[in-house]
């Protein structure tokens, strides 16, 4: 049975190893992706790219209905409609004194 500084050495080697493979393969599989991508006409978008899911591409070309505002800050005319991280002019402070009235 091998020891632990036998096996941790041999672990380093097996990392090492699936590093250098990686790194051969990556080119050729990059060049392959970028080829179909160009004979299909596949766009970055279609695939998500840019950190966003494909539930929000497909949901970005749809156009988005605005919330009304509900507070209106009567320093500035500056509106928040209470969904997100409150403004400075209402942060911390009793938000019934700023409320819209309908």
């Amino acid at each position: 049975m091998s020891s632990y500084r036998e096996l941790l050495a041999q672990r380093e080697k097996l990392e090492k190893q699936i590093e250098e493979a990686k790194a051969r393969e990556y080119a050729e599989v990059l060049n392959e992706i970028k080829q179909k991508m160009s004979d299909y006409g596949i766009t970055l978008a279609e695939l998500g790219a840019g950190g966003r899911g494909a539930k929000a591409v497909k949901a970005a070309g749809r156009p988005r209905a605005g919330v009304a505002p509900k507070y209106r800050d009567p320093a500035s005319g500056s509106t928040w409609s209470g969904r997100g991280k409150p403004p400075r002019w209402i942060a911390g402070q009793d938000r019934e004194k700023f409320l819209i009235e309908k």
